[in-house]
């Protein structure tokens, strides 16, 4: 059987481009963490996505790693981004740059387009570049009403088979979490808390579902990614970070104002992937900006644990 991460003399070459500090660091065998670029396109309002995206790439930094932001730009996998680049990216309109998974990412390079990278494409293109922590804010999931509209994230399966540890803060509240857990059991995703039994909720701490598996030292997290490698396991590991303490938005507050932004979406027939960045629109709305701050100080902790977890070797 031909193995499909070993290039084949039929096919092109993969046209990853690396900013130098990012290629210098992993040359060096020095800690390298991924950070995706739908967040910056399609998860919050310009300009507080540009900083947002300059405050993470900082707390990589000042945590003992090297960030590397990753998107398609006009064909190019670009593996970290320039100040320019990313500029760029966080000024153009959502509806001007495609939003990618794992079914899309191929076409985009190969049409010389330039999209933004989701969770699963974001471990795609950092497993090729040979990086192997990833830092993100929530995944995708199982959504609500799964039984009629069969709507699962790519996340799930990449996580199943795609060797990277993503460190987020759980699953995005906006979708069904007992499923998306359950799920991520089928396909034998460990699930790692840290600093808590709970599983975490993106904007809240807590979820009321108990987290699998629990880990509070970066070391063992690291460890276990290694092991994982030992025992020729396929696939990641999801490690949940809970949000910090006070910038959270407890889930008796947000819950009600999801169901009535789940509820807008139904009515308004807004399905596939236009459902994420309308809910987080409307949710902003409702919060009053509240669950944007939030969001960014989920991602900057998330940011400073994962560079944490590639410096210990995972």
């Amino acid at each position: 059987m031909t193995d499909p991460h070993v290039p084949q003399p039929d096919l092109p070459p993969l046209p990853l481009v690396f900013t130098r500090d990012v290629r210098a660091a992993l040359d060096a065998g020095r800690a390298v963490v991924a950070l995706e670029s739908t967040i910056i396109t399609h998860g919050m309002p310009y300009p507080q996505n540009l900083q947002m995206a300059r405050d993470v790439e900082a707390a990589v930094r000042d945590a003992g790693a090297v960030p590397a932001t990753i998107a398609v730009i006009d064909g190019q996998i670009r593996i970290g981004l320039d100040d320019a680049a990313l500029d760029d990216l966080a000024g153009r309109p959502g509806d001007d740059v495609m939003k990618l998974s794992r079914a899309d990412l191929a076409v985009c390079i190969a049409t010389g387009g330039t999209g933004a990278t989701t969770v699963a494409a974001t471990m795609i293109c950092a497993a090729r570049a040979g990086i192997r922590v990833f830092a993100t804010g929530g995944i995708g999931g199982v959504h609500r009403g799964v039984e009629q509209t069969m709507d699962v994230s790519a996340d799930l399966y990449e996580l199943a088979q795609t060797a990277v540890t993503v460190v987020s803060a759980g699953a995005k509240a906006i979708l069904d979490l007992p499923r998306t857990l359950e799920l991520l059991e089928t396909l034998g995703v460990p699930v790692i808390a840290v600093g808590q039994d709970d599983l975490p909720a993106f904007w809240s701490r807590e979820s009321g579902l108990p987290a699998p598996l629990r880990l509070d030292d970066p070391a063992q997290i690291a460890a276990a990614a290694r092991m994982r490698r030992a025992l020729g396991l396929p696939g990641g590991q999801l490690v949940v970070n809970p949000i910090p303490a006070e910038a959270e938005i407890p889930r008796d507050q947000i819950m009600p104002l999801v169901d009535q932004a789940l509820a807008e979406a139904a009515a308004q027939g807004i399905a596939a992937k236009a459902v994420t960045p309308f809910l987080l629109d409307r949710i902003f709305a409702l919060t009053a900006g509240r669950s944007l701050d939030a969001n960014i100080a989920l991602v900057l902790s998330n940011a400073r644990l994962a560079a944490r977890i590639a410096a210990a070797g995972a």
